[in-house]
């Protein structure tokens, strides 16, 4: 990681992610549901995926091995998204949050293991502590969740084996494609995944068409679909290991703008989380 690229884009990411977390409920809080939320997200890759590949002038991979990648990526990416909007139906989440958002663990483990991935003491100390972060800042008080069966369980480690692997096959396919390549894919993977999102959409509750519904979560959610972009470039200089930690303390951001916007006062756990937060992105980033 002699270029310090890597950490702009993982910033980049990190703040973008941030700010999409601050604003994300209000949609759905407004009356248009995540799952027509998603297909909004997925046609806000569309703008972001015609830059790229105005960047590496329209020639992207299209050989076999690039296309299974990118469209691996993409599926892991968003199918991963679907199956988290199914298991908050019937599991809690106060449970579901913090054990899926410690899918860096999934990464830091393939990245060592298969991509020979090493840090210092120092990052080391900064990732542990970044997993202890998220943790904490993902963690939600019970709310008296009506838990049905457990096939949300299952569903849960599912999405946080994916999102794990993901990341970890982003890395990999950098050292043969061009990152714009790669997020093309994804960007075709999560449009393909539209009409499954719009099938899983109770229609039979009130959908709000109106500015608060489809047209502020397109503003919300290009944020995402940026953040997405940029994670890939960061991917492509930095270590997984230590690019992915990193993005995954964007919850300090959404807290802060919670915080100025909304008057939200973090509880304990926040408190504690952001503190390890800022130490972790220290460490993380020298």
């Amino acid at each position: 990681m002699k270029s310090r690229t890597w950490l702009f884009f993982a910033l980049t990411t990190t703040i973008f992610w941030g700010i999409w977390g601050a604003f994300i409920e209000i949609p759905e809080k407004a009356g248009f549901p995540a799952t027509l939320g998603y297909s909004v997200w997925a046609l806000t890759m569309i703008p972001c995926a015609l830059v790229a590949l105005a960047i590496i002038k329209w020639k992207p991979e299209t050989d076999r091995k690039s296309i299974f990648l990118g469209s691996v990526i993409g599926l892991l990416g968003a199918g991963g998204q679907l199956i988290l909007f199914e298991a908050l139906r019937s599991g809690p989440a106060y449970i579901v949050f913090p054990f899926i958002s410690l899918f860096p663990v999934v990464t830091i483990f393939l990245s060592i293991l298969f991509l020979k991935e090493r840090a210092g003491l120092r990052q080391w100390a900064g990732i542990i502590l970044a997993l202890i972060a998220i943790f904490f800042l993902s963690y939600q008080k019970p709310d008296g969740d009506n838990i049905s069966g457990y096939a949300w369980l299952l569903m849960s480690v599912l999405v946080f084996l994916m999102w794990g692997i993901q990341a970890w096959v982003m890395k990999f396919a950098n050292e043969t494609m061009k990152a714009e390549s790669i997020f093309m894919y994804m960007a075709i993977t999560a449009l393909i995944l539209v009409p499954v999102a719009i099938r899983m959409t109770d229609f039979s509750q009130e959908i709000n068409w109106g500015f608060k519904g489809p047209y502020l979560a397109a503003m919300v959610h290009v944020l995402n679909s940026i953040g997405a972009l940029t994670i890939v470039y960061a991917l492509r200089r930095g270590k997984a290991m230590i690019v992915v930690p990193m993005t995954g303390l964007s919850p300090v951001i959404t807290v802060g703008i919670s915080l100025l916007i909304y008057g939200v006062i973090p509880g304990l756990s926040l408190t504690f989380g952001i503190a390890l937060a800022i130490v972790a992105i220290f460490l993380l980033s020298s």
